[in-house]
């Protein structure tokens, strides 16, 4: 497993050494990752925080739903966001 394919250092949800992805509740770090390797295009931890920031919606720990993130962009571009 290549570093960038590799999941964030913390605890690991089910007591086994390496934590796997969850769509709907990733880290900040883990999600600018994902969605570089996904579209293309760089994103950045900083990127996700500014749209955080911004109003993008967030699990009550902090982490992102990428359904819920893409919802919120579609939404933001509609109304002529950025």
């Amino acid at each position: 497993m290549t570093p960038e394919h590799a999941p964030s250092s913390g605890p690991a949800g089910s007591g086994q050494g390496m934590s796997r992805l969850n769509p709907a509740a990733m880290p900040v770090a883990d999600a600018a990752r994902v969605l570089t390797r996904l579209g293309g295009k760089p994103v950045t931890e900083a990127m996700l925080r500014a749209d955080i920031d911004a109003g993008a919606p967030t699990n009550a720990d902090g982490s992102v739903n990428l359904v819920h993130y893409a919802a919120w962009l579609v939404k933001e571009m509609s109304a002529g966001g950025d």
